[in-house]
Formats: C-alpha cells, sequence, structure tokens
C-alpha cells in the first residue's frame, strides 16, 4: 500500500487498524479496510517514531527530536507530553508507559497520570520491551549490551559477546526468551531472562537488522533496512529472507488479518502472509 509521507513506527491499534508514524512529515497515520487517515502533529519537525498500543485503549509514541512522547485515541484525539530525546516506548507489566531516552541516557517511566520517574544508564538506550519476567528490557546501542529494569528500578547490564555489535530492536519472545538486532554486526541475539546470549549471523552481514517482532507463527521476524529484505528466523535459529518492494524498511508488527506487516520509509506499508 503506498502513501504519501515516511513511514518508520507500525503498531496494531485495539481498534483493530494499523498506526503508524510518519517520520518526515510530523505526523500519525491510521490504516483501516485499505483507508488511510493522518492525523499532523504541531510542530512537524518532531520526528515521530516508534509506536505501539498502550493499556489505556490508545496509542503511545516517541518523537524523538520534538523531545516529546504523544497519545492518541482511536478517534484522533492527540495529547503530547515532555520527554527528553525519546525513541523507545513500551506498555511495561505495571500499566506504565516505558520509554528510552536515547541522548540523555535514561530509561523513563510515565504513569498513566502523569507522573515521569527517570532512571539514568550509560549507553544509549534505544529499543525496549516488556520481558516474560516482569522486568523491562532494552538494548544499549553504544554500551553494545542489553538492559534489564525492574519496575522498581533495579538496574542489570549483560556485555554483548560480539564487539560493538550496536544492537537497536528488542521483543519478547515465544520461547521465554528475548530476541534482538545488531545492526552493526548483521546479526540476531537472543538473551534469556538469566543472561545467557547467543549470537545467529545473517547471510548478509552488512544488512543492517533494524526492527523485530515475534510472528503469529511462533517465529521471529526482522527488517534489513539496507538490504530492503525482511527475514525470519526460528527459535532454533533457522533464517529465511524476502526480497521488500521500496526501501529502508524499519517498523513492522503483526497486523490485524494475521500477516507481519512492514513499514517503508520510501513510502508504504508492505503485507506479507505468514503461511
Amino acid at each position: 500500500m503506498e502513501l504519501s509521507g515516511a513511514p518508520y513506527g507500525l503498531a496494531t491499534g485495539p481498534d483493530g487498524a494499523l498506526w503508524f508514524t510518519l517520520v518526515s512529515q510530523g505526523a500519525i497515520g491510521r490504516c483501516a479496510a485499505g483507508e488511510v487517515e493522518t492525523i499532523q502533529l504541531d510542530p512537524a519537525d518532531g520526528q515521530p517514531t516508534v509506536i505501539v498500543a498502550g493499556p489505556d485503549g490508545a496509542l503511545w509514541f516517541t518523537e524523538f527530536r520534538g523531545n516529546r512522547i504523544g497519545r492518541v485515541t482511536p478517534s484522533g484525539e492527540i495529547g503530547m507530553f515532555p520527554a527528553d530525546s525519546p525513541y523507545g516506548i513500551t506498555t511495561g507489566p505495571d500499566g506504565a508507559m516505558w520509554y528510552t531516552e536515547l541522548q540523555s541516557n535514561r530509561i523513563a517511566r510515565r504513569a498513566l497520570s502523569g507522573e515521569v520517574t527517570t532512571f539514568p544508564v550509560e549507553g544509549m538506550p534505544s529499543m525496549i520491551t516488556t520481558g516474560p519476567d516482569a522486568a523491562l528490557w532494552f538494548t544499549l546501542n553504544q554500551g553494545n549490551g542489553i538492559g534489564r529494569i525492574t519496575t522498581a528500578g533495579t538496574l542489570s547490564v549483560h556485555p554483548l559477546p560480539t564487539e560493538a555489535a550496536m544492537p537497536v530492536g528488542i521483543t519478547a519472545g515465544p520461547d521465554g526468551a528475548l530476541w534482538f538486532v545488531e545492526i552493526a554486526a548483521g546479526q540476531i541475539g537472543r538473551i534469556t531472562t538469566d543472561g545467557k546470549i547467543d549470537e545467529y549471523p545473517l547471510p548478509d552481514r552488512t544488512a543492517r537488522p533494524h526492527a523485530i517482532t515475534t510472528g503469529p507463527d511462533g517465529a521471529l521476524w526482522f527488517t534489513e533496512w539496507v538490504a530492503n529484505r525482511l527475514g525470519r528466523i526460528t527459535t532454533s535459529g533457522e533464517i529465511t529472507e524476502y526480497e521488500l518492494p521500496g526501501a529502508e524498511p524499519h517498523g513492522l508488527t503483526t497486523g490485524p488479518d494475521g500477516a507481519i506487516w512492514v513499514a517503508m520509509e520510501s513510502g508504504a506499508l508492505v503485507r506479507v502472509p505468514t503461511h
């Protein structure tokens, strides 16, 4: 599906629609039944980045350059809140929104009531997700590690075996572990909740894997930003790759139709069946 704009983040909303960020246009998009609507943000130069479904029936997103996080309801009502270079965001196990502040090296928690708490962590925290152990797990892009923080703020960091791997995307896997991508090393990583790490090199180590999600088929799906491909890895490490139309695939999600949808920054949402 071609779009007028550059989609970056992508999520399935509670309304059964696909929601996405338009990073260059400073807007939020919604796609349902083949119809696309856009909601313009003000100002328009904030670089809306990652978007996720929240615990309150709304979508939450980060605005990296605009130093804000946002909330949009299915009816299109927008609320914006100050943050410092936010990038990744997720719904926490405690019902709050947790996000990374990439340039200020912090993990932040925003309660739905509005209270914000921050926790310092070195290494440029990037993407964040809730793990199977009711803690938050995140990538340290410049710290070359995977971080874990409890809802009480207890922090631990697990260094990666490969130097300068620059991890970005991370997701809870179907096997009780966390799966992540190493954009500089061209590898997919897996870390158990007790800290054991395995790495799986891609056939093309220069593909620049970016985002990763668990698919409905029990495998992990990831984007290859430079190679313009979609990858699939089983929990046993078997990798398959698919060519994508367009360029610069970033975010991806399981759509309401059970397919994998990919945001192509060149101007499209691409649907890939999982069977």
